[in-house]
Parts: C-alpha cells; sequence; structure tokens
C-alpha cells in the first residue's frame, strides 16, 4: 500500500525480478489504495507505504513498516521468501512422513500426503515432481504436467537481471538485434521466467515487425505459468495484431482480456482508437480517459489525448501539448496527426517521415504504419496531398485499424 503515486512511480518494488517471478507462482501480488475500507482493515495503525503479507483467506501473516518514508526492495523480497521457505519446510515434512508411511506399510496414508503436496505444484514445482515420482511407484499415474521451477538462486538471478538490462538498454537505443540476443540468452537462462519472453514478444512486435515470432512468442506466455503483467502483454500484442489482419472483433476480445488480466495505458489507448474507428467517442473518451487515470504526466497518454482534442475541435488545447512534447519521437505518428487536423500540412509530413524513417529501422514495420497513415481519419486533410502519397507508398495494402497507437511497447508497466 503505497503512500502516494508519486512514492509507487519511484518504488524499488517495481524493478524486483523476484517478486515477478512469484507472481507467476499463485503468489498475488497487489497495490492497493490505503484508504479504500478494505486495505484499512490490513493497514491498522501503520501508516503507508506497507507490505502486507496475507493468506488468501485475509488472514494477515506478516507485515512490513517503512523506513524514511519509503518500503526497500530486498525486505519485501525477504518477507515474502521467508513465508514461501517456510511452507518448503512443511512440505518436506510431508514427504519425510509419507516416505515413513510407506515403509511401515500404509500405502494409502501415502498416497494422500504425496497427493497434498503435488497440489502445490504451483508454488514448489520441485517438491511436486518428487511427490508425483513417488505416486507413479505406488501405482497413482494420472498426475497432471508440473511445469518447470524457475530460478530463483540469487547469483544466477543477479545474471538474469544483467542480462536483461543489457538487452533494454540495446533496445532504448535502437539496436534491435543486439537487444534479441540479450532477452534470448535471458529467456535460456530461466525458460520458466516469462519476463524475457514479454520483452522478446513486443521486440518482434513493436520494432522488428516479425510478427510470425511475436505470436509464437506471446502464445508461449499465455500457455505457461506467467503474471499478470505478462499475460496482458501477450493479449494485448495478439489483439493489436489480430486486429491489423482484418479480424476486428476477435481482436477487440483480446484486447479486452488484456486490461482484465493487467491494466496497461497502451491497451486502453488501443481500445479507445478501436471504438473511435467505429464512430463510438463517447467508449473512446471512456478508454482514453483509463489510459490517462494510469499515469496522467505519462507524455504518450498526453499526445494520444490531444488528438482527440483536435478531432473534437480544441485544436488550439491539442497544439499547445504537441509543442510541449514535439522531441518525443515515439510519439511523432500522433504529433503529426494533430498537427495535421490543425491544417499545417508541412508540419504534419515532416513529423510522418520521421517516424517512418527514423523511429521505424525495418521495412516490414514501416509498411504496416505506411497503410495505417492512408486509413487514418486525422490525415483525411492530406489523403490526396502528393506529398502524403508518396511518403507512405510503400504501404503494404493490407486495411489495419485506424489511427497509430505510439508508445514504447508494452513490456511493462509505465
Amino acid at each position: 500500500m503505497p503512500a502516494s503515486t508519486e512514492e509507487w512511480n519511484k518504488s524499488s518494488l517495481r524493478q524486483s525480478r523476484l517478486l515477478s517471478v512469484y507472481a507467476s507462482q499463485c503468489i498475488a501480488l497487489e497495490v492497493a489504495d490505503y484508504h479504500s475500507p478494505d486495505a484499512q482493515k490490513f493497514l491498522g495503525d501503520s501508516k503507508p507505504p506497507v507490505a502486507v503479507l496475507a493468506t488468501s483467506e485475509g488472514k494477515v501473516i506478516n507485515k512490513l513498516e517503512n523506513k524514511d518514508g519509503r518500503l526497500k526492495v530486498e525486505n519485501v523480497e525477504k518477507l515474502v521468501e521467508t513465508e514461501v521457505k517456510q511452507r518448503e519446510a512443511a512440505l518436506d515434512a510431508s514427504l519425510k512422513e509419507a516416505k515413513a508411511k510407506v515403509a511401515a506399510g500404509d500405502n494409502a496414508a501415502a498416497i494422500k500426503l504425496y497427493q497434498s503436496v503435488l497440489g502445490e505444484k504451483c508454488m514448489f514445482q520441485k517438491k511436486a515432481k518428487d511427490a508425483a515420482r513417488e505416486l507413479k511407484k505406488l501405482g497413482v499415474t494420472d498426475i497432471a504436467g508440473i511445469p518447470d521451477a524457475p530460478v530463483l538462486e540469487p547469483h544466477q538471478s543477479a545474471l538474469i537481471e544483467q542480462t536483461m538490462q543489457r538487452g533494454l538498454i540495446a533496445e532504448n537505443n535502437a539496436r534491435y538485434l543486439t537487444a534479441e540476443k540479450f532477452y534470448t540468452r535471458a529467456h535460456l537462462m530461466d525458460p520458466a521466467d516469462p519476463a524475457p519472453l514479454r520483452f522478446l514478444g513486443e521486440l518482434y512486435r513493436h520494432h522488428i515487425g516479425a510478427w510470425d515470432k511475436a505470436r509464437t512468442t506471446f502464445d508461449a506466455i499465455l500457455n505457461m505459468p506467467a503474471d499478470p503483467l505478462s499475460r496482458a502483454v501477450a493479449l494485448h500484442g495478439l489483439g493489436k495484431m489480430t486486429i491489423h489482419e482484418g479480424e476486428f472483433k476477435k481482436g477487440l476480445a483480446l484486447m479486452e482480456q488484456s486490461v482484465a488480466e493487467f491494466p496497461l495505458a497502451l491497451a486502453y489507448r488501443n481500445l479507445a482508437v478501436y471504438w473511435n474507428s467505429e464512430g463510438d467517442l463517447a467508449q473512446g473518451n471512456e478508454y482514453t480517459k483509463k489510459a490517462l487515470a494510469l499515469d496522467p504526466k505519462d507524455p504518450y497518454n498526453l499526445v494520444f489525448a490531444a488528438v482527440f482534442m483536435a478531432a473534437t475541435g480544441h485544436g488550439d488545447e491539442a497544439l499547445k501539448v504537441a509543442r510541449a512534447n514535439v522531441n518525443l519521437l515515439p510519439a511523432s505518428y500522433n504529433l503529426a496527426g494533430i498537427y495535421a487536423q490543425n491544417g499545417h500540412r508541412d508540419k504534419a509530413l515532416a513529423l510522418l517521415k520521421r517516424h517512418f524513417f527514423q523511429y521505424e529501422r525495418y521495412q516490414s514495420v514501416r509498411a504496416k504504419e505506411m497503410m495505417e497513415a492512408r486509413v487514418d481519419a486525422v490525415f483525411d486533410s492530406l489523403r490526396t496531398d502528393p506529398g502524403f502519397v508518396a511518403l507512405t507508398s510503400g504501404a503494404d495494402g493490407r486495411l489495419p485499424m485506424p489511427m497509430k497507437n505510439m508508445g514504447a511497447p508494452a513490456r511493462m508497466n509505465k
């Protein structure tokens, strides 16, 4: 329970690989508004920020108070890790007791104990595999698959984090093939961790335009134990590609599933795009508000909202936002849309050119973006302009969803 949005935005808890991995193992992580009645029950007399560890029934196991107005990620990790180790020790005791039951000839009792350990396979994969092996010896063969355990050993975990960080630095510097190598290496270091796949999938979808690889990667996330953020990113990516390929309702359903899993501003923005393209401005406006509510100061959200300001007669306000963010390279497309709707032809074309040939690095992506521009309502004033036609001459010819939603790929909740 953070003390404020500002405190949460700066929180070290947001960068924890350990907590992220735990989130894919049936340990639900939640950020709660301490003002809410449910949160108050956990908060008690404590002052936020506070971390509370509780059972699924709502019983408080432990609580971590803040020091100097903030929570340290290592202390929260230890809070969860301590409870996990205690539960693991209890499973060890059950395995030991089951072995004794077998030795005493009480196979029925042993089977019950082994099955209780097997039932914890989401959190304790290795112990569940031990139990499954013993159950098979006792003639129990109807055993569902058990996922691989993620890497939690501190040294190996640190190496994975370092590898991912090197990939992110490469990606942010537009060295996409180098980023791909680092993300792939991190994935091979821990195939059970969905985060490297999340980064890979977005790299393929958003930057490289290798949609076949993106689909395979996103499907892999959805077919493994994964945290809600990773599942949301995968569903959004699949939804965006599906809509672009003409299956509008199917793509819409995937993006709706995405925000139900975990709210992403990017997904909300694309849902706004969808409904505005359908002529439902009210729904489009609602989704734009939801994106802004997640981060009212995020420049991608602000520029996106300004496109709709320009479309609804608030051109001066939209231009003010555009001028304040004109150097934001990933926003070039929507900045162009703002200027186009306000009659600034040359500026709009210059920004579109910047988007196609500076921001985008791969022709496969560029071709899709050019086709999007050709059917986008924000460029109606340029539809037959010779400069616009020439600039978008590499369009791939397919009919995608109108209006481009720019922004950083949905790897993380920015």
